[in-house]
């Protein structure tokens, strides 16, 4: 007497012990005829000791017996059918999970390990697996979270009873749909196989990082918009030699196009520059022109570097003080600023 289980992970064929445990046999297999566990994920797996399916709300606390859905049930649940020489004494056993004695319902647990004695007699033990031994090693093998759940969704996707001993009971027929519910497929995690495959993963997660910042930056009122962009037009001039004037810096980079501003930072207190400076030009390719071609130049004895501005507190400062703002000031809070972002 079997049943035939297909996951999204690979087959499980599942051997009933039907003399030593006949209600649970009776109502995993009648469950498996009414598509019962279709799309039902294994929603916990403890490596090396049980994984736990069967619980059509995913929870892992819901789940009835065949028998509280036929006409006059009464109970939800089924008794327990212990017997002293069902050991779990090899892996792939299959037993009853239920939180209390004698309340027993549609979930069930699979050990992934030989000998797990703790759960002898305490359990209703209804099967074994027959074929499928390689799709419980990967199972015991998949990344989980902190509440063992499987990171990636494993499905049971259709159930086929192989042979049914059990006569169907009364009221059962209405119960078992015309056709198969369609099989859910999850989107499926990205196997990491080489060095490209990592860098694309590591910008994506550095992506989704700063997203997430930014969105914080925002709630605390730091930042006008998550979605904001520093703009294309503004460089970032480091390394400057202390007697640099922003006049001479400015007379400098204006060959490239018209400038907008021209500011050193400079220490508040002193009035000493800081040796760093933002030039904002009138259009990008000007800009981007300049970043190309003052980079690593030298001005007043100091070699200096050139990089696009990743800096959006000039405009943030706008919006905080309620200075009025252009229309470039605008798009760039909407986040249409491009970000070059070409720096070492």
């Amino acid at each position: 007497m079997a049943v035939l289980l297909e996951t999204s992970i690979g087959d499980l064929v599942i051997d009933l012990k039907v003399d030593d445990a006949p209600k649970a046999c009776e109502n995993f297999v009648k469950l498996c005829k009414m598509k019962y566990y279709h799309n039902c994920i294994i929603y916990s797996v403890q490596k090396d000791y049980i994984l736990q399916t069967g619980d059509p709300t995913n929870s892992g606390r819901a789940g009835v017996s065949v028998f509280s859905k036929l006409p006059g049930a009464s109970r939800k649940y089924f008794d327990d059918e212990i017997t002293p020489k069902l050991k779990h004494n090899v892996k792939g056993t299959v037993g009853m999970a239920n939180d209390k004695a004698n309340e027993n319902g549609s979930r069930f647990y699979i050990t992934l390990r030989d000998r797990v004695e703790h759960l002898d007699e305490k359990h209703t033990i209804f099967g074994t697996i027959a074929e499928g031994l390689d799709t419980l090693d990967k199972i015991n093998n998949v990344m989980v979270d902190e509440h063992e759940a499987p990171y990636q969704n494993i499905r049971i996707w259709h159930t086929e009873v192989l042979e049914d001993p059990f006569p169907d009971p009364e009221g059962l027929a209405r119960l078992i749909p015309p056709k198969s519910p369609d099989p859910i497929k999850d989107e499926e995690f990205q196997k990491i196989e080489d060095t490209a495959q990592e860098a694309e993963l590591q910008e994506r997660m550095a992506k989704t990082l700063a997203k997430s910042q930014a969105t914080t930056l925002e709630l605390l009122h730091d930042l006008p918009d998550a979605d904001v962009a520093p703009p294309d037009s503004d460089l970032f001039v480091y390394k400057l030699n202390p007697v640099t004037q922003d006049g001479d810096l400015e007379l400098i980079f204006s060959r490239f196009g018209p400038i907008k501003s021209c500011e050193i930072v400079r220490d508040w207190k002193t009035g000493d520059s800081l040796q760093y400076a933002f030039i904002t030009f009138e259009n990008a390719r000007d800009c981007e022109n300049a970043y190309f071609k003052m980079h690593d130049c030298v001005i007043d004895d100091r070699r200096i570097g050139v990089n696009f501005s990743q800096s959006v507190a000039k405009m943030w400062n706008k919006f905080k003080n309620g200075s009025r703002m252009s229309r470039d000031d605008v798009d760039n809070a909407e986040g249409k600023g491009k970000g070059k972002g070409k720096g070492k």
